[in-house]
């Protein structure tokens, strides 16, 4: 209890307030630190940029970046950044080197301002043994805000679902069915107003549900990045509330292998989860790489700090792999992944009669208790992804190059209903989503000044009912394509960076579907234009700011349009509306960032209107049937406004002694209703300590982490919704992080607790809050060997 004690649950008002004026106080010592410094030095100016390979805009780490003049530099990171500061005005000569790139040799002029340049480095044959020369992969270069989780991060994620890692990144949370299924909400906004790359590709399933996560295994990626904002000109409509990019390692194109092994294993539903990849490089041709990866993991019933909740065990199986070749003037890859999951649904939530529906909630915990178990029974759901692509450029000079890429996917969904005698083994929702995407674009750059894009994008999509199930589909079957053509572009001078972009989509959605004996029919078109301008300027060594407004806009999905009945996974009757009309956005985003040696703070600001925003809205009314007694929830449209803060930071006391800080606040108001939207997530905090035993820069170095999460209640409900939102709750975790060199190999051992105190809580961002608490304790140990 001294959890909630000490947040202080009964103050509404405090922790928006709190959390405000700590960001005011952070920026202000900041901004007076930065000043002081300036005054303090005369030669206060800084050099920063990017390095990236000139033939696919990549980042580059480890290249050098040397001001011969000073015989000072720095070597960029693993997002090709760098920074040198203490600067005088005056000319410079300055080299950029890495191995197995031509040298770049250039004069700048500093004068009254820092710099921000990009350096693109072009490969260079040289008959080197063990040069680790990379091949094409996918990154974007953006001036809004980017978030990017790798190397340490990402191994302490490992493990987790896609949504689960991605609450590591302010203002990402999860929208959840249970403790199973989680899917990323950036700014507020989720499902299909957010999409996801895998390895370039959209994703491209039934992401349409609140229980539809992402059929995606983070075990393939090496980086995750978040790009939050409208980014509809460089993706499509889909993209209108940010963007998710999942990336693999990039090939080698030399000889080298290397083997990665994940072991795993929680205490809480006892899960256990294996990956295995190994990436190689041929020996006879020059630029040819390849990678296999594959990962499998089984858990059983979740457990609460008090019972055990009843048919929520999981199994997931995975597989990836990717062959490519890379040249100087020609690179190709061919890339396949597959998802497949089978996931229990709580028991508790298909609940017989109104009165046991009545029951439960308020109850506010499951009448069934049972014991620990891997069985998966019905309610389930059981998903399969494919996703292949075949991708190729071509350097019509150093300055052109042309791209194609194309993807096919074909997604399989059921989910089953308890149902009686022999139809109890039919899935009552079977769906194939067939989906063809078409991408050719010509990027350009000339010099380091200015680059950009122009292309067109092609999706078409089948999306078919499965006949015999026995039910009157939940959505009719459809067939979409959708086109666009796209132009961006981006100037970068001294301390300023400014780009821009234009998109025109069109859309054709062809809906059928027998209801009784009578088929319904409908042809939809939809069109749209999209626009972006931003830019990114230093201010001083320390601090950079950055803005961007754009535009964006979403035709509604199908099942907003056509939903007509019960939807077995969501444990409700859904109903949509044929007459809605397109979303349409204005977003503003602007970021202040501050870097120095010891602290890193970020602070972005939003707001974001959107015109004829959907949303699924419980009427109060419920449908009972001879399955069950379900909630009914409508689609609705009314006019919206998004605004909030995120603030991140970390702070390096001394070489052992660091601390971070993570926090989000969002409001969502209903202007046509003058009230609040349906699960939008309510204000939290993420600080924590960590200790550094020894030297980063020792062969077993060890870290040990205590952090606390804050989630204040939300008190910015709907005029009705089933239950009251959940109290505020408050989390303890607790790492440790150790790394053993052997010889040439790694072994990276992780500890971790969430949840250290067992502590019962309700998040107002899950679904089945109104019927069971969220998980308990979970002690995980995790283990990585590479070779």
């Amino acid at each position: 209890m001294f959890q909630k004690d000490w947040f202080n649950v009964k103050s509404k008002a405090t922790f928006a307030t709190v959390l405000q004026k700590v960001t005011v106080l952070i920026l202000l010592h900041l901004f007076l630190l930065g000043a002081g410094s300036s005054l303090a030095q005369k030669c206060n100016l800084s050099l920063r940029g990017k390095i990236l390979h000139q033939e696919n805009d990549n980042p580059i780490e480890a290249a050098y970046v040397m001001v011969m003049e000073t015989r000072t530099g720095a070597a960029s990171d693993a997002n090709g950044n760098f920074i040198i500061r203490d600067l005088c005005p005056g000319t410079y000569t300055i080299t950029v080197q890495y191995i197995g790139h031509k040298e770049i040799r250039t004069t700048l002029e500093l004068t009254g301002s820092s710099i921000n340049q990009t350096f693109r480095m072009m490969e260079e044959s040289i008959g080197l043994e063990g040069v680790d020369v990379h091949g094409h992969r996918e990154s974007v270069q953006t001036t809004t805000a980017v978030t990017s989780l790798y190397g340490e991060t990402l191994l302490e994620s490992r493990g987790e679902s896609l949504g689960e890692s991605l609450k590591r990144v302010a203002g990402v949370t999860t929208f959840s069915t249970g403790s199973t299924i989680s899917k990323p909400v950036i700014h507020g906004l989720h499902s299909n107003r957010i999409m996801i790359l895998n390895n370039g590709i959209r994703l491209e399933g039934q992401q349409w549900g609140a229980e539809h996560a992402p059929e995606i295994d983070p075990f393939l990626a090496d980086e995750i990045t978040v790009i939050k904002g409208a980014e509809t000109v460089r993706f499509g409509p889909e993209a209108m509330g940010g963007v998710i990019l999942v990336n693999p390692p990039s090939l080698p194109t030399s000889k080298q292998n290397q083997t990665d092994i994940h072991l795993l294993g929680g205490t809480n539903s006892r899960m256990g989860n294996i990956s295995a990849a190994y990436t190689g490089g041929s020996e006879k041709i020059k630029g040819l790489g390849y990678r296999v990866q594959g990962s499998a993991k089984r858990a059983g019933n979740v457990r609460t700090p008090n019972y055990y909740q009843a048919n929520t065990g999981m199994a997931e199986y995975n597989f990836s792999g990717s062959v490519g070749y890379s040249s100087q003037k020609l690179g190709a890859e061919l890339y396949y992944s597959f998802f497949n999951t089978e996931i229990g649904i709580l028991r508790d939530s298909h609940t017989g009669n109104l009165s046991d529906l009545q029951e439960i909630i308020n109850n506010g915990e499951p009448f069934i208790k049972p014991d620990f178990t891997y069985e998966i029974n019905n309610p389930k759901q059981v998903v399969s992804h494919h996703l292949a692509k075949v991708k190729t450029h071509y350097h019509l000079s150093p300055e052109w190059k042309i791209n194609f890429q194309y993807g096919f996917q074909l997604n399989q969904r059921q989910e089953f209903d308890r149902r009686r005698g022999e139809l109890n083994s039919r899935p009552s929702l079977d769906l194939e989503l067939f989906t063809n995407t078409l991408d050719l674009f010509v990027d350009h750059t000339r010099k380091n000044t200015w680059s950009g894009s122009i292309g067109v994008n092609v999706i078409q999509q089948a999306n078919s009912n499965v006949p015999g199930t026995g039910v009157t589909p939940l959505i009719p079957n459809y067939d979409m394509v959708n086109a666009g053509i796209y132009a961006m572009e981006k100037y970068l001078k001294g301390p300023l960076e400014l780009e821009g972009g234009l998109r025109y989509d069109f859309r054709t959605v062809s809906a059928a579907r027998f209801v009784g004996n009578e088929l319904q029919e409908a042809d939809l078109d939809y069109q749209n234009f999209s626009a972006f301008f931003g830019g990114r300027y230093q201010l001083s060594p320390y601090f950079s700011f950055t803005s961007n407004l754009g535009t964006a806009w979403r035709p509604p999905n199908i099942n907003e349009l056509f939903s007509q009945g019960l939807h077995h996974g969501a444990a409700a009757v859904e109903i949509g509306d044929p007459n809605m009309v397109s979303e349409n956005s204005l977003k503003w985003v602007n970021g202040l960032e501050y870097e120095s040696k010891k602290a890193l703070i970020e602070l972005t600001a939003y707001a974001n209107r959107i015109n004829n925003y959907i949303y699924l809205n419980p009427t109060g009314e419920t449908f009972v049937s001879l399955r069950g007694t379900f909630n009914v929830y409508e689609y609705l449209q009314a006019d919206a406004f998004f605004y909030g803060v995120d603030l991140s930071g970390s702070y390096s006391f001394t070489d052992q002694f660091s601390g971070y800080l993570k926090g989000s606040i969002i409001r969502a108001r209903n202007i046509e209703e003058n009230n609040y939207f349906p699960f939008i997530p309510s204000d939290r905090m993420d600080w924590g300590l960590s200790y550094q035993f020894g030297n980063k820069a020792q062969p077993n170095a060890n870290r040990i982490t205590l952090s606390n999460l804050l989630v204040a209640e939300q008190t910015r409900e709907p005029d009705f919704d089933l239950a009251p939102a959940p109290p505020a709750y408050a989390l303890f975790n607790l790492g440790y992080q150790r790394k053993i060199q052997l010889g040439d190999n790694s072994l990276n051992v992780g500890l971790q607790v969430t949840n250290l105190f067992n502590t019962e809580f309700k998040e107002y961002m899950n679904r089945f809050r109104y019927f069971t608490a969220d998980m308990g304790r979970n002690l995980l140990i995790k283990l990585n060997y590479q070779f």
